[in-house]
């Protein structure tokens, strides 16, 4: 049966009773748990779901990642050869000779092997500027897009100016892959309940909003896709994580820095991150940081992993093969990786006072800044620049989902398709692939 695996980061049961159309969807179907693993957040639970293994397996171990020999850092980064283990689609393409597959915005899906493509891929003009584009699979096909619906809305994908057009954007132009392909597996990420859960909490009324908004493009979505395919296709829904309130913040680089570990370099627009001079320095994400010693230190890691032992917003500290625990032992991996409590998460910064803060920091620049900024979300009024106030930030994400409140959902329109009341993001990858009568063991 034709399937399609739909990816709602930040979906939760206590959402559903204000989405008529996802409850709609799904009336005939089933209804669990989904348990991240950890680190829960964007890339790694999407690379759990589409390959059925875990970080120290696949490779993905956070939002971003160090490479030691460059001493380069790449966040939010595209193409597809950084999972180091076969995806749903390449099995299928593998086992099931003559199916097709559409990929549709995931992270990390830029030259995938799947049959149709759509990602972000904005041009970087010398100039420093950015044309909107998008990496497509044929690669003409961003161009039919946009004249039809007009440029990907990038400013609306990320930065204070999110909102629910990207997704109603990419939504949309799913529906015209599908109309035009009929694909036999569709895997599509809708990331609108992400932002103003960040932004205000996981419970204000922007969130509940933001519910109400993305149930609308589902509703449309459907519709689309019912005029496409006969019968219906079998939908999976997954939430992939959860975002819990927050009210704390830690500053992992600040305390490296202050323990003389870190080095920073002044330019003209102020302190730099020191790769080559730094001993310690740590990779924030959301509720997690990796910290990489240099040349990989062991005592040197002992000392960084005492430093942060008693810190406050710190839940757990690995160290070496504790990291086995949360299978995140993986060359990727820092030598120390920090956990928040459910209530704090972990910021970037390593200046000391805003004057000295680079002047990236104040604008929307996901891949050069070494770890994940969530204040993008937010402008000051007065400067029109992002603010450099972390406190800000109302929700977060990335902590073990050991409470129930940080786990999401799953739900189906099919009947028998759930192992259980229960289901891990590993087992996302089987459940799809049974679908197409493929049993694989991971």
């Amino acid at each position: 049966m034709k399937t399609i695996l739909l990816s709602l980061p930040g979906l939760r049961e206590k959402d559903l009773p204000a989405m008529p159309n996802l409850r709609a969807l799904t009336a005939g179907g089933q209804l669990a748990e989904l348990r991240p693993s950890f680190p829960c957040v964007t890339c790694p639970v999407q690379a759990n779901m589409t390959t059925g293994r875990l970080p120290d397996v696949h490779g993905v171990v956070a939002n971003g990642f160090y490479w030691r020999d460059r001493r380069q850092v790449e966040m939010w980064t595209s193409p597809n050869d950084c999972i180091q283990r076969p995806q749903i689609w390449d099995v299928l393409a593998d086992r099931a000779k003559g199916l097709k597959s559409a990929v549709w915005f995931p992270l990390h899906s830029k030259g995938c092997r799947a049959d149709y493509v759509c990602t972000p891929a904005p041009i970087h003009n010398p100039d420093g500027s950015e044309s909107l584009w998008c990496y497509t699979r044929p690669t003409e096909l961003y161009g039919t897009l946009r004249d039809v619906l007009g440029h990907f809305p990038l400013q609306h994908f990320w930065g204070p100016l999110t909102n629910v057009k990207s997704s109603a954007w990419i939504a949309d132009s799913a529906v015209l892959a599908a109309r035009k392909w009929r694909p036999d597996f569709f895997y599509i990420y809708l990331p609108h309940l992400d932002y103003a859960a960040q932004r205000t909490g996981p419970d204000g009324p922007p969130a509940r909003a933001a519910v109400a908004e993305l149930d609308g493009v589902i509703g449309k979505l459907v519709a689309g896709f019912s005029e496409a395919y006969d019968p219906n296709p079998s939908w999976i829904v997954a939430g992939e994580y959860a975002i819990t309130a927050v009210n704390h913040v830690a500053y992992p680089n600040r305390i490296l820095r202050d323990a003389g570990l870190l080095a920073v370099r002044q330019a003209d627009d102020g302190e730099h991150l020191d790769l080559a001079q730094s001993r310690a320095w740590a990779l924030a994400d959301h509720q997690l940081a990796h910290v990489f010693v240099a040349d990989g230190d062991p005592p040197l890691a002992r000392q960084v992993a005492e430093l942060f032992s008693a810190q406050p917003g710190i839940a757990e500290v690995l160290l070496g093969d504790d990291r086995d625990r949360y299978h995140l032992n993986h060359a990727r991996s820092g030598e120390v990786i920090l956990i928040s409590t459910p209530d704090s998460w972990q910021a970037y910064y390593w200046w000391l006072t805003d004057e000295k803060a680079p002047a990236l920091a104040r604008t929307v620049d996901i891949h050069r800044k070494p770890g994940y900024d969530p204040v993008e979300l937010f402008v000051d009024p007065a400067t029109k620049t992002i603010p450099l106030d972390a406190t800000l930030i109302r929700g977060s994400h990335g902590a073990p989902a050991v409470d129930p409140a940080q786990r999401s959902v799953i739900l189906t329109s099919q009947p028998a398709l759930l192992p259980g009341p229960s289901v891990a993001d590993t087992d996302v990858f089987g459940i799809v692939l049974r679908q197409f009568g493929i049993d694989v063991r991971v």
